[in-house]
């Protein structure tokens, strides 16, 4: 007999598949029936007519289950050729089966910069292990945040609200207002077979860029990549995992219950860094340590190299772990701690952002969040272990150098609405800098928030923040400020505690 015909790949073809079953299994039946017929009349004496017509129904019955089986086979291969010809997959001669999708609910997961922002690799293992990513599928996603704001400050030119750099090239006087696209965010995952993905992820940022100029300045207006990593991990064979490239720091939670601005913890402690990691993810306890590249990273670490800025040795890390308990009644109990051998507060006076440091400043971070029902509570606390050589300002010798600690809480509550569930929060979070009665002492943000979800992977929110203090991390301690012959006034700064901002904002978060 001959075999089935197969494509390169392997398989055999659909309808050849079908054919043959259905051939096959029409045989089976005539020749039992057959076989049945010639039993009942050889042993007519020694069986009555209604066994015999009981065997016949009992074949009956098991050919029709047959045919079942064989035209849910015909429907299956039906829908995958159907699903070939429409586009959303492509047989690649010679490499198997491979897939472009859009899942807007994992594309606003992975983009989201106010959950998991530093767990987004153990978020790609999950969805792989939960079939969401199959193997050997690319899954492209995109994000936008649109907002409009009216903000308003007893001090010229200063607002303390950081969900855009708080500088007098875009905040002029004491009431500023502005509608515009924050963030824009284009990203791929492609799990390359059973252990390999990559991730990366494109951002575009005017509003809390590094570039000089005003919002629409050319240099504030470029395109870059915020994340690459290379991630190997499999959860259903091992609970290791490791990734290697760009991505978040692994120190802290820094998450928000806010539907849009981020956590002073965050601002002050979440770090962006080229390195390698390597973690265990367990179903109650999870630890990452990573290996990141010294100098003064693209945000929030820094060691120096050879007394340099320059990144040329892997000569910082982080450790995190946290375990979640499950007590029953309560809910869910997330409780961890971290640290980091070189924070970003280690420059000495004036401080000036990615300058070269002396040595470390390292930094230890503590956090829990508890999720019962629909109620959500969070705290986080972080703190550098010696003070910032850079706010002491040798013009005013009465405040002594400072360490640096930044904490929150907050809650959040979800309401199931018509048309989309809705999330009310508060949160309050501190920064702090200097000593007592400085400048640069704190600054404080309290936010009131409502997300309203029109769909999954769509967000509309509302937010009234309050800050108050004036502590720019640029600069905090003076140095900034120079006289008429172009000198710096080393007893001025910029900062200023009795700066109280207020902030009214709507916007809307769209991923797919």
């Amino acid at each position: 007999m001959k075999s089935q015909p197969r494509h390169r790949d392997g398989s055999t073809n659909a309808r050849e598949v079908g054919a043959s079953c259905s051939t096959w299994v029409s045989i089976a039946a005539s020749a039992a029936f057959a076989l049945a017929l010639c039993l009942s009349f050889g042993t007519a004496d020694a069986q009555s007519n209604e066994s015999v017509i009981e065997r016949l129904d009992r074949l009956e019955r098991e050919n029709r289950q047959l045919r079942r089986e064989v035209d849910a086979l015909k429907a299956e291969r039906a829908a995958e050729r159907k699903s070939d010809s429409t586009g959303r997959g492509t047989v690649s001669e010679g490499s198997g089966p491979g897939y472009v999708r859009v899942d807007p609910a994992y594309g606003y997961a992975i983009l989201d910069p106010t959950t998991d922002i530093n767990r987004k690799q153990r978020l790609i293992l999950g969805r792989k292990r939960n079939g969401t990513l199959a193997r050997d599928t690319v899954h492209v996603q995109g994000a936008v945040t649109a907002v409009a704001d009216y903000q308003t400050s007893n001090r010229d030119d200063k607002f303390g609200y950081l969900m855009r750099h708080p500088t007098a090239s875009n905040q002029v006087g004491k009431e500023v207002s502005e509608a515009v696209v924050h963030s824009a965010q284009l990203g791929a995952t492609a799990m390359l077979g059973d252990w390999i993905a990559a991730h990366a992820v494109m951002l575009f940022d005017p509003e809390q860029s590094f570039g000089k100029g005003t919002n629409t300045d050319l240099e504030r207006n470029q395109v870059q990549v915020r994340r690459a990593y290379i991630l190997i991990g499999n959860l259903d064979r091992s609970r290791l995992f490791a990734s290697l490239g760009k991505m978040a720091v692994p120190f802290g939670l820094t998450d928000t219950v806010n539907p849009f601005t981020a956590s002073t913890v965050w601002h002050a402690f979440g770090g962006l860094a080229n390195g390698v990691a390597a973690g265990y993810a367990g179903k109650s306890l999870n630890v990452t340590a990573m290996g990141i590249q010294g100098g003064s990273q693209f945000r929030a670490v820094n060691t120096p190299v050879e007394g340099t800025n320059v990144p040329g040795k892997v000569n910082n890390f982080s450790v995190d772990a946290n375990y979640t308990f499950r007590p029953g009644l309560i809910g869910k109990l997330l409780v961890g701690g971290s640290f980091l051998h070189g924070s970003a507060y280690c420059q000495d006076f004036p401080v000036a952002h990615f300058m070269p440091c002396r040595d470390n400043n390292p930094a230890f971070d503590v956090y829990a969040r508890l999720e019962s029902g629909n109620l959500l509570l969070k705290g986080e606390f972080a703190r550098t272990l010696d003070a910032w050589p850079g706010t002491f300002n040798p013009g005013m010798p009465e405040f002594a150098a400072s360490d640096v600690t930044a904490f929150d809480i907050g809650v959040r509550y979800r309401l199931e609405f018509y048309g989309g569930p809705v999330d009310l929060s508060a949160e309050f979070s501190r920064f702090t800098a200097g000593p007592d009665g400085a400048p640069w002492e704190q600054q404080d943000q309290f936010v009131v928030g409502a997300a309203w979800f029109v769909r999954p992977s769509v967000k509309l929110f509302a937010e009234y923040v309050r800050v108050e203090g004036f502590a720019p991390l640029n600069f905090i301690s003076g140095g900034s400020i120079r006289d008429e012959d172009g000198n710096v006034v080393a007893d001025r700064t910029i900062s200023d505690a009795a700066t109280r901002s207020n902030v009214f904002l709507l916007g809307v978060n769209a991923a797919f």
